[in-house]
């Protein structure tokens, strides 16, 4: 039995309607899920919801603002993890490490520690600012130290009752300041570590490290759960990663340095990209005697609260512990001093605001931060 094949050219042309139909039909189905596609992509592109955890801690504010696809609320591991620091660090806190130590005769067994780099077996709070304020005192020349607690407290600013000096003993404060040194402080490493001190009266304070050391906490505690974008605020010293709420880099401000003025009122404003700050100053944090101002910023060497023309230092390193100290070692240096040791102190830039004789004010800064005053 014999086909009828009909040429290609010759076939009838109503078959050719069909095969369009179908490659349209395609075509449209591609395109739809193409425009899904983008649409999703877009979706992506939002900026992410952010949450804010805020309360009190180290005698001020914190504020931890986060962006997190799981909208998962830290504010109770946040909150105990501060409350973990403070039973360590604080000198409010009868109980706690530094308090134990302050309080002992000669010395405090805090537990197993082999080296500065190994992992302590606990107190590991008390151990990271113990270790930065060491480094910071042997790079300033003592300028940084966190044994000046008996003239913190003689002076009215420490954990003791918070009095004005009305009348200023100054053999009670050189009496005070042969107790002041990390020499004052060893450690016996063995299977225990003994921390001692070759006086009762030796005492250590990490005000100048500790809300630092909060903020860099938070941040790693967020780190840990793979959170993108944050910022950490605890009482003006800030770290901050990847975007702002406005979907842009992070920005702070640095306050004016006067008497009266408010938070709100800057000077200047800078990007804090995957940074962290901290400003230092006495025109807050100061008491007036018979004309005189006595700022809470002590210089170890003199005993005295420090007077200089430096009436604020705001330091960026990557971490906010590392900040935190230097910013307190530059109030103590002096402009001209404080300006050659940070320059010396790789990964950090400062700016300083200097009070002038007729009193004005003027700004120095290090090289990494002209780029953003062109």
């Amino acid at each position: 039995m014999s086909k009828n094949i009909i040429p290609s050219q010759n076939r009838p042309t109503t078959a050719q309607p069909l095969t369009f139909n179908l490659f349209t039909l395609t075509f449209l189905l591609f395109t739809v899920y193409c425009l899904l596609l983008n649409s999703c992509s877009d979706s992506q592109k939002e900026p992410p919801t952010y949450i804010v955890v805020e309360g009190q801690t180290m005698g001020t504010y914190y504020r931890v603002t986060y962006a997190d696809s799981l909208n998962r609320d830290f504010s109770v591991e946040i909150d105990q993890l501060l409350k973990d620091i403070n039973l360590e660090i604080s000198t409010y806190i009868d109980s706690s490490t530094i308090s134990r130590f302050n309080q002992a005769e000669e010395s405090l067994d805090l537990g197993i520690r082999v080296s500065e780099d190994a992992p302590a077996s606990g107190n590991r709070h008390f151990w990271a600012c113990y270790w930065k304020g060491l480094e910071i005192y042997q790079k300033s020349g003592g300028a940084f130290d966190p044994t000046v607690m008996p003239l913190v407290n003689y002076w009215g600013f420490g954990y003791t009752e918070q009095r004005a000096v009305t009348q200023v003993d100054s053999a009670a404060v050189d009496s005070l300041r042969q107790l002041v040194g990390m020499n004052k402080v060893t450690l016996e490493k063995g299977e225990q570590t003994i921390l001692r001190k070759t006086a009762p009266g030796v005492q250590l304070d990490f005000s100048a490290l500790g809300q630092g050391y909060g903020v860099d906490a938070i941040a790693e505690f967020l780190d840990g759960r793979e959170i993108k974008h944050y910022l950490v605020d605890i009482g003006g010293e800030q770290r901050s990663k990847g975007k702002s709420t406005r979907g842009s880099v992070w920005r702070i401000g640095i306050s004016l340095p006067q008497e009266g003025a408010q938070k709100e009122e800057i000077v200047t404003s800078f990007p804090l990209d995957n940074m962290s700050v901290n400003t230092s100053g006495n025109y807050r944090n100061y008491y007036q005697v018979e004309g005189a101002k006595y700022g809470h910023t002590l210089n170890p060497a003199t005993g005295y609260p420090e007077r200089n023309a430096l009436l604020s230092a705001t330091v960026f390193a990557k971490e906010c512990l590392h900040a935190d100290a230097l910013a307190t070692t530059c109030m103590v240096l002096g402009p001209e001093k404080a300006m050659d040791f940070i320059r010396r102190q790789a990964g950090t830039e400062a700016f300083f605001i200097i009070g002038n004789e007729d009193g004005s004010m003027r700004t120095e800064y290090t090289d990494g931060l002209k780029k953003y005053f062109k």
